[in-house]
């Protein structure tokens, strides 16, 4: 009996600690990233203000990425006005070196130093030449690309602002801002647009 009266106080215990649990409030944005913050630390050059949200950023995480089509439209424009092309007419640089950038992932990353060439390490997303087997589907592939789509100006153009700023046409794209975030330089845009689009490129055989 005694054991009986045991167990059914421990049962009244559990199920009051269930309640109190499933009734614990909502964790706040902010207190949500103050837990994200404290595990992280400045480390070489990666620092902690990575964390900081863009007003882009925070307008994408207020809606799960699916911003209303009017709030869509005004951060696409305000993103496209911050591309700059080439300041000297020309759109393409050097296929083989754009191999190279798109096969190089260092840069920006605690291990590496403020002088370190930064890499776009566009395969980690992409499929781009037919030769190259290690790559990442999170993005479309770009084999063909150039083949498929041809040099006029509306795709230099287009294909610029995609890689200056991947907000011009997708506010909410995962991809990274290589030219507005300072990643690469425009020569190394110039290369990476003559991987993609140059006709002796590999991307396009």
């Amino acid at each position: 009996m005694k054991n009986r009266f045991l167990l059914a106080g421990l049962t009244s215990v559990a199920v009051i600690a269930g309640c109190e649990t499933m009734m614990a409030p909502v964790p706040t944005e902010q207190e949500t990233l103050a837990v994200i913050r404290a595990g992280f630390q400045d480390r070489g050059i990666a620092k902690v203000d990575r964390l900081n949200q863009s007003d882009l950023q925070a307008t994408c995480s207020k809606y799960h990425n699916n911003p209303p089509n009017g709030v869509r439209q005004q951060l696409e424009k305000a993103a496209l006005a911050t591309v700059r092309y080439p300041t000297d007419g020309r759109w393409l640089g050097d296929f083989k070196t754009g191999e190279r950038i798109a096969q190089t992932g260092v840069g920006m990353q605690w291990s590496d130093t403020a002088a370190t060439v930064n890499g776009g390490n566009c395969y980690a997303c992409h499929q781009i030449s037919k030769e190259e087997i290690a790559y990442g589907n999170i993005g479309p592939s770009l084999y063909n690309y150039g083949k498929v789509r041809g040099t006029s100006e509306q795709t230099l153009t287009y294909t610029w602002s995609k890689i200056w700023n991947t907000h011009s046409y997708n506010a909410c794209s995962q991809m990274p801002r290589f030219g507005d975030a300072g990643i690469l330089t425009e020569q190394q845009i110039k290369d990476v647009m003559a991987l993609l689009l140059d006709p002796n490129s590999p991307v396009n055989k």
